[in-house]
């Protein structure tokens, strides 16, 4: 399988990085399936980006944690990681929560909308997927193939 990971530079070699911000599957390396997707998160600052390209070969000795689509589990577990919490998944792959679906997130955690409210709102929105790698052997499992420019204006 082919995955994709937009990005303003090449990555040949995909790292783990701590961030400022605790993302949806917590601190890992993010790739789709989805290469607008991953072109869209190249070109989010509105400059030249790439499109990095792996084949991706599953290694079933690892620890998967799979959301087929938005759940309750879903939505617990990017709660649990964008608050912090750190969980032992080597890859965990689901839907997105896009800038949309995380200010709803964002509005839930706040208690400014209902469980209820939130699934109302995310249901509207177009399918995402990502498939992030939280360990050195989950990062094993991907193969640089190459990159492509992308320059800022794509949609």
């Amino acid at each position: 399988m082919i995955l994709y990971h937009g990005s303003r530079e090449i990555v040949k070699y995909p790292e783990i990085r701590k961030a400022q911000y605790h993302k949806d599957f917590y601190f890992g390396f993010y790739c789709t399936k989805l290469p607008n997707q991953a072109k869209r998160w190249a070109s989010r600052y509105g400059i030249k980006g790439y499109l990095n390209s792996y084949e991706y070969t599953p290694n079933y000795e690892l620890k998967y944690l799979i959301f087929e689509e938005m759940s309750e589990e879903w939505l617990d577990f990017i709660v649990e990681c964008r608050s912090g919490k750190p969980h032992t998944y080597d890859i965990v792959e689901g839907p997105m929560a896009d800038d949309t679906i995380y200010n709803y997130i964002q509005n839930y955690i706040d208690g400014k909308i209902s469980r209820a409210a939130f699934w109302e709102l995310a249901k509207f929105n177009h399918p995402t997927h990502q498939i992030s790698f939280h360990t050195i052997s989950a990062l094993d499992t991907l193969k640089y193939i190459g990159s492509e420019v992308v320059d800022g204006s794509e949609k």
